[in-house]
Order: C-alpha cells, then structure tokens, then sequence
C-alpha cells in the first residue's frame, strides 16, 4: 500500500492521526500518537470503537463488492429447504406441511452455523494476502480488525435465518409464536456468533484455507447430520439416538422449535446459552491471545 492510501486509511480508522509529515517520519501526529505504535500502546476507548466501527464496515462492503460469498446463506437454504421437504416429508411426516415444522428449523440451525466457518476463512485469507499485516501496522487498536470482522460476519447469520425462515413461510410453515420466531432467531445468531470465536481461531493457527475449511467441514457435518435437525431421533438406533440427544446442535434445534412452534422456554434454551457462554469463554481468551502473538 502506498504511503498516500496508507495515510488516508490511517486517518480514516485514527482520525486524531492527520500530520503526513509526522506520519511518515516516524513521529508525532496531531494525535500526539507515535506512528507507528506497538502492541503495548493503549488507544481511548471511544477511538477503538470508532476504528472497530471502520473495520466492520469494511467487512459488509466486501459482503456487497462480492456477493458471490453470500451463495451458503442465500441459495443453500432454499436448496435445502425445498429439497429435504418434497424428498423426506412423505416418509417422515406423511407429507410436506406436517414436515416443514420439523425441518424448517433444522435447516436455519444447519445453515445458520455452518455459515460461521467463513469467519475462519477469511480471517485466513486477510493473513495470507497481506492485508492483516497492512492494518495493524497502522495506528489502531490491536483487536480492531478482528472484533470488526466477528461483528460483520453476524450479518450472515441474520440473512442465513431470515431467509430460511422465509423460504419456509413460502411453502408452508406455519410458526405459532411470532415472538418466539424472534428470539429463537436471536438465539440462533447468538450460538452462531459464539461458535465462530473456534474458527477465527483455527484461521490464525492453520496455515491453509483449505485445511480451516477441511476440518470444520469434518466436524460440523457429523454433528449436523447426528442430531434432530432432518429426522425424529426416535427413528435412529439407541447407540445414535444417545449422540444425538446430547448434541448441541440438536439443543439449539430444539429450542428454536420449542420457541416458534410452540412459544415455550424449555431446558434446550438453556442448555444452548450455556454451551454458548461456554464457547466464549474458553475460544474467545484463546483467540485473542493467538491472534495478539501474531502482533
């Protein structure tokens, strides 16, 4: 990045920062911020949220300069949807409609969380071209660009589950609580949200796209497919029925079918807060302490 492009970002995330001459030569700003400043170096809050504020918005302009990364939480759950409905419903609900109450909110979960692989990925990616390199050597907060691509990538899982939810609505699904709609969605990006802490992680320890996207793929689809989220776990043998009555995405289904079928809170919703609290507090210290050593 030139000195000139590199300057106006600067003073676009660090608007204290505005003296070329300072910036350039390694001094002061008007700021009265040393450039370049070190990890140790503490910015205002106030600022830090004004450049974690900058970065996010960085992440949605990518989302609307590239929608083509949107395809998994646009196409994929009206694939999923119509397609699991008209194959499975006979056979596992006697029809479409009975079916769509069990599925529809199988396929927002599903969607919903393998979606937050793309935090990893593109955390990865921004190493990999250099651009993580050219961020951070500005004068900004040390956490900025990772706390503003978490925060951008909520966005996807908002339209994972609008657009599930919708395409459900479409064909027949029939929710009997709107509030509970809403806060099982919030719940749902919530769980998403926490769980992307693991692949920002695995996106600063794994040296490959390929290999983030390999395991998490590995994980996430085992779970996916040994939970409630496509079949009744009463029809599957006791030694899978056991795994898939503790999976967590199993909990998360099930509370999101609890709230928006039936308006109920059951243990499943708490359950669900708890793994997810959980996650944070274990990936989200791990995370931030892998991706500050990188500073």
């Amino acid at each position: 990045m030139s000195d000139g492009r590199t300057t106006e970002l600067a003073g676009h995330l660090y608007p204290e920062v505005r003296d070329t001459g300072g910036l350039e030569s390694g001094g002061i700003g008007s700021g009265g911020i040393e450039w370049p400043i070190t990890p140790t170096d503490r910015i205002p809050p106030g600022v830090t949220l004004r450049q974690i504020g900058a970065l996010t918005r960085r992440g949605l302009l990518r989302m609307r300069h590239s929608p083509q990364g949107l395809i998994d939480v646009i196409v994929v759950p009206i694939v999923f949807t119509v397609l699991f409905a008209n194959i499975f419903g006979g056979a596992v609900a006697g029809g479409v409609g009975n079916y769509l109450q069990l599925l529809v909110p199988g396929v927002l979960v599903s969607v919903s969380v393998t979606t937050s692989i793309v935090t990893g990925t593109q955390l990865r990616e921004d190493i990999d071209s250099g651009v993580f390199d050219r961020i951070v050597s500005m004068p900004i907060a040390r956490i900025a660009p990772l706390a503003g691509l978490l925060i951008a990538d909520t966005l996807r899982y908002v339209i994972a589950t609008t657009v599930s939810l919708v395409v459900g609505l479409a064909i027949g699904y029939r929710p009997t609580s709107p509030l509970g709609v809403i806060l099982g969605m919030i719940l749902v990006v919530f769980s998403a949200f926490s769980l992307s802490w693991i692949f920002a992680l695995m996106g600063v320890l794994l040296n490959k796209v390929s290999a983030i996207q390999g395991i998490s793929m590995l994980i996430l689809m085992p779970m996916t497919f040994t939970s409630n989220a496509f079949v009744p776990t009463s029809t599957m043998p006791g030694w899978l029925r056991v795994i898939a009555d503790i999976n967590p995405i199993s909990h998360l289904i099930s509370s999101f079918r609890a709230l928006a079928n039936h308006g109920q809170f059951t243990a499943d919703v708490g359950w669900t807060l708890l793994g997810s609290c959980a996650i944070l507090a274990i990936f989200a210290p791990l995370t931030l302490r892998a991706y500050l050593a990188r500073l």
